[in-house]
Parts: C-alpha cells; sequence; structure tokens
C-alpha cells in the first residue's frame, strides 16, 4: 500500500513508513523536474519526464532553502511536503496544481512523481468521519483513517459488511460503469420528506437534482435524508431486540438493506460544517419510530454519514477534487453490495473552482468564462451514480448534486448543463419559502424521470392524483387574485389544495416513515378533512404522530394494517376513519 501524503509536517529524522516512502521515491528517480515559475496554486515544471495526466507529484525544497529554513527553525528537520497534481503537459513544460499552502513552493524546487494518481483510502472505518479531498482525518487528525479505529462498535462495524469488508487504495477518477452491469432503477431511496416521497419519488441509483436560489433548503433535504437513513438502518440492526421483530422484518414498507450516505461539502464555511456534523452527532432514538416495552436503544446518524469538507479557503484544485473523492468512497460500498446516497452541496461551487484553475492555467475560455469541458466535469462524475445489476453485487449509487441559482434563472449555464445530466430535478423556490411552505418545492418544474418505477405501491396508490390537484391548485390560485367571482367547483379546489399544502407542510429534522405519509397524504386526497379548518391541520398531524407511538387500544390501526399488508384498499381506508374518529374523540377537537 502507497501511504498517503497531506501537506502537513514531517519529520525527517523519524523513520516511520511515509519518510522511508520519500526516501525511496528520491533514491529510485531517474531525473528530476525543476519549479521554473509558480502563481496562483499552479506551479509550471520542467525536465520532468515520464508523467502522466492527472499523476501525484512531490515538491521536494532545493537545496538553499531547506539550509535556511532549518538555520531559520533552530536546526529543525521537520519540512512540510507538498503534494500535486499534473493538470497539463505540453513538449515545452509540465503544468501541476498544488495540493495545500503554496507559499511552500518557490522556484528552483524540485519535483518528482510519485508513480501513480490521485487516489484516497476507502474502508468502513471511514464512516463518522470527517475528512478533507484528500482523504485526510479532519475531525480527529492524531486518530487515523483505518476500519479498526472507527467511532463505530464492533457489532455495528461487521453487522453490515461482514466478510467483505477491505480496506484500500482507489483512484479519485474512475470510468463510470457501462450498460451491461447496470440495471433499471426500481427500488425506492425514503427521504423521509412526504412532498418528495409522494410527488417526487427518488431511486436507489438514480441522479436527482436539487436546485433552488441561496437560502431556500437544499442543504435541509441533504440531512433530512440522512437523517432517515439513519432510522432505516438502525431499525435494521436492531430488528433481533425489538419486541415484535418478525412483523419488524416483514413490514412491507422498509428497505431490507442498509443505506450509507456521503455529504460533500464544496466551498462551505467552517461553521456551517461544523454545525452539520453537530446535528448529526446528536443522539437519536430508534423508538420515536418502533414502539418496544421498556427499552430505548439510541444511535448517531453520523455513524452511517461520512462527510467530506472541502472549506471555502482551501484551495481550488482541493474544491475540484472532493466531489470526486466522495464519489469513490461511494463506489467503495456499492461495489461490495450495498446501497450508498451521495450529496454534492453544491457543484456550483466546483464549476467556479474548475474556472479559476483553467484560467490559470491559460486555456480558452468560453460562455461565462468556463472552459469548454465543464459539461464533460459533471458528467463524468454524475455517470458513476448507478443501480449495478444483481451479477455483478446489485449494489447502487445514488446521487443528489446541488445547485445554486440567482433570482430562480434555470436556464443559465451551469444549470441546463446538469439538469441534461440527471434523472430530474428538485426545483426550490424562495417565494413559497417565504410563505412559510417548507420544503419549498415548486411542483410544476420538478420531476423525476423514474417515476413511479421506484415508488412503494401504496404510496403510488394514494399519490397518483396528489401532483394534478396542486397544480390546479397554483393555477386557481392566480386567478383568484383577479377578484373574480368564483363557482362551487373552483372553491372546493382551493379548499382541498390550501389542506394539502397544509399536510405536506414538514418541520427541518423530522423526517416520517413511508407508513405515515401515506395516511397523511389520503386524509388529504380523501377529501375527509375538507370541513376541518386549515388552522386545525398541523394539530391533527400532531395528533395522529403522537397516537403512532402509542401501544395501547388508542394505537394507529391502519399504520399497522399498512405495514402488514402493503396494500391500500377499503379495509385500510375504513380503518383511517375509525382512527381519525378515536382521536378527535379522545382529543375533542
Amino acid at each position: 500500500m502507497i501511504p498517503s501524503m497531506d501537506h502537513k509536517n514531517l519529520n525527517l529524522s523519524e523513520n516511520n513508513n511515509k519518510n522511508q516512502y520519500i526516501k525511496s521515491l528520491i533514491f529510485k528517480a531517474k531525473s528530476f523536474g525543476k519549479v521554473i515559475r509558480v502563481k496562483d496554486g499552479v506551479a509550471f515544471v520542467v525536465s520532468l519526464k515520464n508523467v502522466t495526466f492527472g499523476e501525484l507529484v512531490l515538491f521536494i525544497p532545493s537545496p538553499v532553502r531547506l539550509r535556511k529554513y532549518r538555520k531559520q527553525n533552530n536546526n529543525t528537520k521537520i519540512w512540510p511536503f507538498i503534494d500535486g497534481m499534473v493538470v497539463g503537459v505540453t513538449s515545452t513544460y509540465t503544468s501541476i496544481v498544488i495540493l495545500g499552502n503554496e507559499r511552500f513552493v518557490k522556484v528552483n524546487d524540485r519535483i518528482i512523481g510519485r508513480g501513480n494518481v490521485v487516489s484516497i483510502l476507502v474502508t468502513i472505518g471511514l464512516l463518522g468521519r470527517i475528512i478533507d479531498p484528500l482523504g485526510q482525518p479532519i475531525d480527529n487528525p492524531k486518530l487515523p483513517i483505518s476500519k479498526n479505529t472507527s467511532p463505530m462498535d464492533n457489532k455495528l462495524r461487521n453487522y453490515f459488511l461482514g466478510p467483505k469488508i477491505q480496506e484500500y487504495l482507489r483512484p479519485v477518477e474512475l470510468i463510470a460503469p457501462g450498460i451491461i452491469v447496470r440495471q433499471s432503477v426500481n427500488r425506492p431511496l425514503l427521504t423521509g420528506l412526504n412532498a418528495i416521497d409522494s410527488m417526487i419519488p427518488v431511486g436507489l441509483g438514480q441522479r436527482e437534482l436539487i436546485i433552488g436560489d441561496r437560502q431556500t433548503g437544499k442543504t435541509a433535504i441533504g440531512i433530512d435524508l440522512i437523517i432517515n437513513q439513519s432510522f432505516i438502518n438502525e431499525i435494521l440492526r436492531n430488528i433481533s431486540f425489538i419486541k415484535g421483530g418478525e412483523n419488524v422484518s416483514s413490514n412491507k414498507l422498509i428497505s431490507t438493506r442498509p443505506c450509507y450516505c456521503i455529504y460533500v461539502a464544496i466551498g462551505q464555511k467552517q461553521s456551517t460544517i461544523a454545525r452539520l456534523a453537530k446535528v448529526l452527532n446528536k443522539p437519536r432514538n430508534i423508538f420515536e419510530r418502533i414502539i418496544d416495552n421498556n427499552r430505548h436503544t439510541f444511535f448517531k446518524p453520523m455513524n452511517y454519514t461520512i462527510i467530506i469538507s472541502s472549506i471555502s479557503s482551501d484551495s481550488a484544485p482541493l474544491q475540484f477534487l472532493a466531489p470526486y473523492s466522495g464519489c469513490t468512497i461511494g463506489e467503495f460500498f456499492r461495489d461490495n453490495g450495498n446501497d450508498a446516497v451521495i450529496i454534492y452541496d453544491d457543484l456550483s461551487k466546483q464549476a467556479v473552482a474548475y474556472r479559476q484553475m483553467s484560467l490559470l492555467l491559460r486555456r480558452p475560455p468560453g460562455r461565462e468564462a468556463y472552459p469548454g469541458d465543464v459539461f464533460y466535469l459533471h458528467s463524468r462524475l454524475l455517470e458513476r451514480a448507478a443501480q449495478l445489476s444483481s451479477a455483478v453485487g446489485g449494489g447502487s449509487l445514488t446521487a443528489l448534486p446541488i445547485i445554486e441559482t440567482m433570482a430562480n434563472d434555470v436556464s443559465a449555464y451551469i444549470p441546463t448543463n446538469v439538469i441534461s445530466i440527471t434523472d430530474g430535478q428538485i426545483f426550490l423556490e424562495s417565494e413559497l419559502f417565504n410563505q412559510g411552505i417548507r420544503p419549498a418545492i415548486n411542483v410544476g418544474l420538478s420531476v423525476s424521470r423514474v417515476g413511479s418505477a421506484a415508488q412503494y405501491k401504496p404510496m403510488k396508490q394514494i399519490a397518483g392524483t396528489l401532483k394534478l390537484e396542486l397544480a390546479q391548485y397554483r393555477e386557481v390560485v392566480e386567478f383568484s387574485k383577479f377578484g373574480a367571482s368564483l363557482d362551487a367547483e373552483t372553491k372546493q379546489q382551493l379548499n382541498r389544495g390550501a389542506r394539502l399544502i397544509e399536510l405536506l407542510k414538514q418541520p427541518q429534522f423530522v423526517p416520517l416513515d413511508v407508513a405515515t405519509q401515506i395516511i397523511y397524504v389520503y386524509l388529504g386526497i380523501s377529501g375527509i378533512l375538507d370541513l376541518v379548518e386549515v388552522e386545525s391541520i398541523h394539530n391533527i398531524k400532531d395528533y395522529v404522530r403522537e397516537y403512532l407511538k402509542r401501544k395501547d387500544e388508542f394505537k394507529i390501526k391502519s399504520n399497522v394494517y399498512l405495514q402488514q399488508n402493503g396494500i391500500v384498499d377499503t379495509n385500510f381506508k375504513s380503518l383511517v376513519c375509525r382512527d381519525l374518529i378515536d382521536i378527535r374523540i379522545n382529543q375533542k377537537f
């Protein structure tokens, strides 16, 4: 295994793997390159032979600088070695982007090739960790990345991967799977958000774009998805401890395999990433959803999550590499026959970083000063998300890229590029967000090209007309602003639509299980709540969630029936009515 190089101080006097590896590189090097110019994170080198595009190189200080540095630092033997990546090869010079602090690279420094492309260590031990795009730990730099030193307990580590546990270096840039090894997307990825799971279903292996202006809740959708998947994973892991575990394991509305989550922060503030880690490290009780007698199992969603952090102060090459590093980690789980979902937050900043690199490399600019291959930048990344066939393990990698727009302009260069690559988009509108409709999803502009193929059958039965009713409601609302007199049918559409909007509202960090979502949607679609005041809808939702947690005679019987049978029929509909009557009698509303 080739030791991973970071841009931290290395002690030349210590006899460790990294230093031995550096010494072997220097000893075996047939030629050394020489830095002739350094500018804005890019080094131009001559005399560097036998290098390939994308290869890692090592900057070695010139003897004069090394002696001067030691003299200024009390004869210290510590020197910050810096990595670089070859991004351009011509007949006269080689262009190298500096993966680290460029102030340690000067003219006349020497360069040697490392003989391998940019690679990171992929292992089960990455779960629960925060790393940089080069695979180095950020949360606890003194704790190395290893399958034996992860924050997870042994039971959690062995339960999921078992004999498939591996630990190896994997290149960050790989070719996407071919058509032969792929399979159609037909399994649902549950986000826990009713508006998405009912109207814009996302499947495992799909690429669904989340697009909208800043401060419209794009990242919140990703966080809710991570929390929801962690609940499902923990329920699967604790089935043997749950009372009535056989009923849980035969639940027709629950996934049968765990799904790992990878969050890639590109150009984000450190405070934002710290706040995200704090939310995911908050202990949660599995029995918020599954009832058990006197048993409380707490877990952290972070145990099923990996965060790749590339903050705004990082160099452009690191921000450019971050999505590819996250993708290769997701492929590790996918190729092991597991499911993984990766959230790129956001690809607009990666495109800006790539534009900066390209302009510094003197590549000809195109539209909006982006280079001509900016489409290929995102297509080769997102095409790696796939549902593999059972012949190669049946794993999947789902991609949820995020794109930030300006003034809801989805026709800009980068948004149109990514829209054409992905299998649908979730469009978040600032106007809806300011009206208090959260998640602020514009149903008319949002679409999932996989459609109901990746949706549970009862949700497909119930929510078939939901999107149409909401679209008609939006149209009628615009028409009613003119003050025209409305007939009875139009008033009915307004009343029904207002209640559907209220039912689909959802607070942040409170994802719902799919059975609860189906009950909510049915209450709105069936017209049961048409005579209930809109202000009372929120209370009814709270009562339903409260009764879902009960285990006495007042529990929600329709929820149990739905999980056991997985169909929506007359029995389910009558049970929903009985449950609502029981709640109204007991709560006196």
